[in-house]
């Protein structure tokens, strides 16, 4: 059995972390499954937990800035200025790797994905730990990402050691992935930082490159998805609704459909996103359907979230 800890056992987690086990920890976005960076087997761990594709690339998590030059060579001038302005934050930032982290954690690529957390629990954890730790989301592979520690139970239970409680997500989607190698500047993962908030700082456009080949994390066509299938409509009215249909959205209305209201802006939406599919997938419905707000920064986040949770699933 999976056990839930607090701070005050925090030692007792980073002694797992040490001996190669596996740790949920919470961050501003969701909680991650941490285990060492440099160690393969531990890597390869969460991996098998997870239940994610090998070649798929994890993100390491770091204590601060200070350590991107251990783990990254040839850094971009723009990679630094990036993470000195945005670090701790939901912000990932693509660059190419130095040897220390696991071939495993990346893919066997040559570029890592590097970002501190902005959660003084796991902050904490990363200090005491010394080291970088992967992160993905705490769940298995492809399933709705976990925004409190009794998600992880769900998903996790008897498949990792334990579980930080640090309280729900603040954020509740994903970090923003960006890379920054020789060219421009690259999205990958839209999330809680907007691209026109890095465009702002840089003073240069950023690309868009999700059409390209998955690179990162999130990046697969179908993600992030419920068992029940996902419907995702600008209004109620184009629904074509059913009794066993539950609405997922920023106000009531006004029929006997099972509605859960989250909003009314993107921020709020965005934070009770994955909790509220998780809720109404337990209800067993037909469909989920998906009224997202209109506007906000963090409504292409929600988008993209949404558009592969309701891919068709091969």
């Amino acid at each position: 059995m999976t056990q839930i800890i607090t701070i005050d056992q925090l030692d007792r987690a980073v002694e797992v972390l040490t001996n190669g086990g596996l740790v949920a920890f919470p961050t501003e976005t969701v909680y991650g499954l941490g285990a060492d960076a440099e160690s393969s087997v531990a890597v390869s761990a969460v991996f098998e937990a997870k239940g994610r594709p090998a070649g798929h690339p994890l993100i390491v998590h770091l204590a601060s800035a200070s350590q991107l030059d251990r783990w990254a060579v040839d850094i971009d001038d723009r990679a630094r200025r990036l993470a000195a302005e945005f670090w701790p934050g939901p912000l990932t930032i693509i660059v190419r790797r130095s040897e220390v982290v696991a071939p495993e954690a990346v893919g066997r690529r040559e570029t890592i994905g590097l970002r501190v957390p902005d959660h003084p629990m796991t902050l904490e954890l990363l200090d005491r730990f010394g080291g970088g730790l992967v992160g993905p989301s705490a769940n298995r592979f492809g399933h709705v990402s976990p925004t409190a520690a009794q998600h992880v139970l769900d998903d996790l239970d008897g498949r990792i050691d334990l579980v930080l409680d640090g309280g729900p997500a603040r954020v509740g989607l994903e970090s923003t992935i960006v890379e920054v190698l020789d060219g421009p500047v690259t999205l990958l993962r839209p999330g809680g930082v907007s691209v026109d908030a890095i465009q702002a700082f840089l003073g240069e456009q950023v690309v868009d490159g999700r059409d390209g080949q998955s690179r990162a994390a999130g990046m697969l066509a179908s993600h992030y998805a419920p068992r029940a299938p996902v419907t995702v409509v600008k209004s109620r009215h184009e629904a074509g609704l059913s009794d066993t249909d539950v609405v997922i959205a920023t106000e009531p209305g006004e029929g006997q459909e099972h509605t859960i209201v989250l909003g009314p802006d993107a921020a709020s939406f965005a934070h009770g996103l994955y909790a509220a599919l998780r809720q109404a997938d337990a209800m067993g419905p037909g469909r989920i359907v998906i009224v997202p707000p209109s506007t906000g920064l963090l409504l292409p986040a929600i988008l993209d979230r949404l558009t592969k949770s309701s891919a068709p699933r091969h």
